[in-house]
């Protein structure tokens, strides 16, 4: 290990213990308000928070309120979850002002500003005429996003994305697409596809 990680990684063990009060409130208040709603509170109030601290308290918080997840991940100013049921793996960059669903994001990939993860495609339902749209309910389905793959600005995503895959800027991503393809348009369609490293080829 060189001195530059070992530096950063006592910062994060320090966010980690400046961040607990925050959390162990989250998870008191969420006992009486709801687990997502109050998450989705402490969600808005962090991505308030501008430059490096911000970036430091989110993973810090992040790294505890949700399953599975890292602290080595930066999560950019006004960027929003919604859900406690989501993991981040190492290395994931979310730029500002993104909404992220229910969903799993691997290692190393990138998501753009603006972009939004849906937790899936059957969030609403509308099939009953005779009954207001926000009174039918709906399911939420936890999206896959891959490891090494980049979702452009101001896409949105309701499916889940393969490894390596890229998603142009803009796009409204609505199925699934394969490892390595580049998808762009609305709905999103095939492009091309990327070069794999020969390490991920099987």
């Amino acid at each position: 290990m060189n001195l530059r990680y070992l530096i950063k990684r006592s910062v994060k063990n320090l966010f980690l213990l400046l961040i607990l009060p925050v959390y162990l409130l989250y998870r008191l208040l969420a006992l009486v308000g709801g687990r997502d709603a109050t998450f989705q509170s402490f969600s808005q109030g962090l991505s308030l928070i501008p430059g490096k601290l911000g970036i430091y308290m989110r993973a810090a918080f992040y790294r505890l309120a949700c399953p599975d997840t890292s602290d080595e991940i930066s999560v950019g100013f006004l960027t929003v979850f919604s859900h406690w049921d989501t993991t981040i793996h190492k290395g994931v960059y979310i730029g500002p002002q993104c909404n992220i669903g229910k969903c799993t994001i691997g290692e190393q990939t990138l998501l753009g500003s603006g972009v939004h993860v849906l937790s899936g495609s059957k969030q609403h339902d509308f099939s009953d005429p005779d009954k207001p749209i926000q009174e039918q309910g709906g399911a939420f389905e936890k999206i896959a996003i891959g490891s090494d793959c980049w979702l452009g600005n101001g896409s949105i995503v309701m499916a889940n994305v393969a490894d390596h895959a890229i998603i142009a800027s803009g796009s409204v991503y609505t199925k699934a697409c394969s490892p390595g393809e580049v998808v762009g348009g609305n709905p999103a369609k095939f492009i091309k596809t990327r070069p794999i490293p020969q390490r991920h080829k099987v």
